[in-house]
């Protein structure tokens, strides 16, 4: 019987600054990923990374907000998704990171881009990109969780909600705000139910990203302030003063005739309702960030209010009270500082903080940056110091390929995202877990497939013509050493590190007197010094920067975008192919790795795409499938180990295109295993002349990736087969006779 279980997960967060929330009982950190939502505890000791991924939602998850009632209920994690439903995630008392869905909230027709939650009034409130703003009553009746719509807002004047707040005021009534594409942001107060447009706040002079509401200053009793971040590029608090005797007029200038800019207004708004009044006044004006304003958040901490501001400027600011002059000052600054801006996109810019975020107790801090990496900030009590440690990262579009070293000691992967990623088993101690390494190539095309040569070389091909050869730099093989037990017995001669030029597409490798001339000299040698020392994985500062793999090669030939690579187990031959519609470009090339020329005439058996390359294990053999839904087998020549010769073929092998195949161990024949969109995988013998397949396994969605384990456990074969919905089983198959004998589907995966 074969059993699995989920040893690590990459995923990288998704671009939008309401889809991540920090739970202050459990200590939990939800965000979206894709369509999924990831679950991970930053402050965890053991430092585990992400600990759970849920499924549910079929697009982008956009809103992520964790629900606490104060009734002894479950608690929830609420998220919202592009595909226009709410989806509730009942959190699970024994286990934290077990999740399961108890209920979906569908009603709004377009994405649903925010949420927030009146948590003692168990009100739910959710705006959409179809102009609306919607509000939820959730009661948890009998152990069953009920929902029901209250009441559904129009903005008006149309404005797609971004962002929204909500709080109780008085006794029993609501108040919200809601911003968005507008540069205004829109009051509404009263009753559940019957929640009313009472004010606008103007001011800001572009789209408003975030609100974020909170009690004020001890002294001021009542009162809620809120802060809201604009594109505009400033922040602005407005204070809500509550006052039962309030008559002043429903637009009153507090500063009389004096005629100030519209952005500095103290206009003072009259909110009603049939039980209170309050005034509306603008409090302060925050300046200091440079780029668009994401996300503030407010935080309550040994009874000090501060506000936590994420920019496009890719800085954190931490922004204070000043009780003696009443001005609110930014007391810190986290991220990357202006000397490292204005490089190549590769190692310049960290493209914004899309999300920051305030832990429970204050002590941290996280940001969401452009690579979809988490930072996290420690605060340094002996020091009076913010300490970075190690976050999460994964890539944030499609993984297209991935690629084991061929002595299985770390993990390569590339995707859509124009990244490739190398991930290894951190050994701490007694304690172990995965954690990404390097970030060995960031391309200006998108990544298609990938493959290792031996364990110090990986060829890569993308959306370009051509394919690019890497060797591993000696800093990343030391790191690997100390923090992994990995070995190279020939470290002492790697390059020490890669770079890229400003203005440049190929990793350069760094050399100690700088003779390629167009390395920054500041920068010669840095990627060594930076991680010769560290005994844990780089931070997301230093993988993007320091850990690039210098370019050795480059590999032509190819008429359109590279769509299969496969090395071979001795490291001599590299095969490729490429896009195609036609038979003159449906070939597969080979390059011989000792001088990097390509021999030729290169293969034919296809008339379009090939999609798959796999040699088999004694490199005997090279297996190729194709969009044209036929299999081909090429030999190689005993004589000359350079030379292929097609062997077999079988041109009606599936109904639909094939999509991935893999070999079997040899010890079981000259097997192997093709995965179609036709819901098929079926087992081949090469020795079979009659070209049908010995086995058949029928999966439930369109096969999209197979592979099988190399070695054969007590005459089982162990075959991973993933379908284009996502699910991922492993069969256990019976060597003597192909047939299926057990079954195990990956949960969630």
């Amino acid at each position: 019987m074969v059993h699995a279980h989920a040893e690590y997960v990459a995923a990288g967060g998704n671009r939008h600054p309401a889809a991540a929330d920090w739970d202050f009982e459990t200590g939990l950190l939800a965000y979206g990923s894709d369509s999924n939502v990831a679950l991970w505890k930053p402050v965890d000791q053991h430092l585990n990374g992400i600990s759970a991924l849920l499924s549910g939602h079929t697009d982008d998850v956009t809103a992520v907000k964790f629900f606490n009632p104060a009734e002894e209920w479950p608690n929830l994690l609420v998220s919202g998704s592009v595909d226009r439903t709410i989806r509730l995630w009942q959190i699970d008392p024994m286990s934290y990171d077990a999740c399961s869905t108890v209920g979906v909230l569908e009603g709004h027709a377009s994405s649903v881009n925010c949420i927030d939650i009146l948590h003692e009034r168990q009100v739910l409130a959710s705006g959409s990109a179809d102009a609306t703003i919607k509000i939820w009553q959730v009661n948890f009746v009998n152990h069953q969780w009920d929902t029901r719509l209250l009441q559904t807002i129009h903005t008006k004047p149309k404005c797609l909600p971004l962002t929204i707040a909500l709080s109780a005021l008085g006794a029993g009534d609501l108040f919200l705000a809601a911003a968005g594409t507008k540069a205004d942001i829109y009051v509404y107060a009263g009753c559940k139910g019957s929640v009313k447009h009472q004010a606008t706040l103007s001011g800001h002079e572009g789209w408003i990203r975030s609100l974020a509401i909170t009690a004020g200053h001890d002294q001021q009793g009542g009162d809620l302030l809120l802060a809201s971040g604009s594109q505009d590029k400033y922040i602005r608090l407005w204070r809500f003063h509550v006052s039962p005797g309030y008559t002043g007029n429903k637009d009153q200038d507090v500063k009389g005739s004096i005629d100030l800019e519209s952005f500095l207004s103290n206009k003072t708004h009259k909110l009603e309702t049939p039980t209170i009044s309050c005034s509306i006044t603008f409090e302060a004006l925050l300046l200091g960030h440079d780029d668009w304003i994401y996300t503030v958040q407010w935080k309550k901490s040994a009874g000090r209010l501060r506000l936590l501001s994420a920019s496009a400027d890719s800085s954190l600011a931490m922004w204070d009270h000043d009780e003696g002059s009443g001005v609110w000052v930014c007391t810190t600054r986290l991220g990357e500082i202006s000397a490292l801006k204005g490089s190549t996109t590769a190692t310049g810019s960290m493209g914004g903080f899309w999300v920051g975020l305030w832990s429970p107790n204050g002590q941290s801090v996280v940001s969401l940056g452009r690579t979809g990496s988490w930072r996290v900030w420690n605060h340094d009590g002996d020091h009076q110091r913010w300490v970075q440690g190690l976050g999460v990262s994964g890539h944030t579009k499609s993984v297209m390929g991935i690629a084991w070293a061929k002595n299985g000691s770390y993990l390569l992967s590339t995707g859509s995202d124009q990244t490739t990623r190398l991930h290894a088993e951190w050994i701490d101690g007694q304690h172990r877990s995965w954690r990404e390494f390097g970030r060995p190539q960031i391309h200006g095309y998108d990544l298609n497939c990938i493959d290792t040569i031996g364990d110090l070389r990986f060829v890569s091909g993308a959306d370009e013509k051509l394919l690019r050869v890497f060797d591993k730099p000696k800093a990343t093989a030391q790191l690997l050493r100390r923090c992994c037990g990995i070995k190279h017995v020939i470290e002492g001669e790697l390059p020490p590190a890669a770079n890229v030029p400003v203005l440049g597409l190929s990793n350069k490798a760094v050399v100690g007197d700088n003779r390629l001339g167009d390395i920054p000299p500041h920068t010669t040698g840095l990627e060594e010094m930076v991680l010769q020392d560290q005994s844990h994985p780089p931070i997301e500062d230093d993988l993007a920067r320091h850990t690039l793999w210098p370019e050795s090669e480059k590999l032509y030939g190819h008429g359109y975008e590279i769509s299969a690579v496969a090395a071979s187990h001795d490291g001599q031959i590299v095969a490729t192919a490429c896009k195609a519609s036609s038979l003159d470009h449906a070939v597969i090339r080979l390059f011989e790795t000792e001088g990097w020329r390509e021999r030729k005439p290169p293969l034919t058996a296809h008339s379009l795409t090939v999609t798959s390359l796999r040699f088999s294990s004694d490199d005997g053999y090279l297996l190729s499938t194709g969009r044209d839904r036929q299999w081909a087998v090429f030999r190689r020549d005993d004589a000359d180990r350079q030379t292929f010769r097609l062997e077999a073929k079988n041109s009606k092998a599936h109904s639909r295109m094939i999509l991935s195949a893999c070999w079997a161990p040899c010890a079981g024949g000259r097997i192997f295993v093709t995965a179609s969109r036709d819901k098929t995988c079926k087992f081949w013998d090469l020795q079979n002349s009659e070209g049908q397949p010995i086995s058949t396994i029928t999966a439930s969605a369109p096969v999209t990736a197979v592979d099988a384990l190399p070695l054969a456990v007590q005459g089982m074969l162990a075959l991973a087969v993933a379908t284009e919905r996502g699910d991922l089983t492993i069969y256990g198959v019976d060597q003597a006779a192909w047939v299926v004998k057990s079954c195990y589907e990956l949960q969630d995966s």
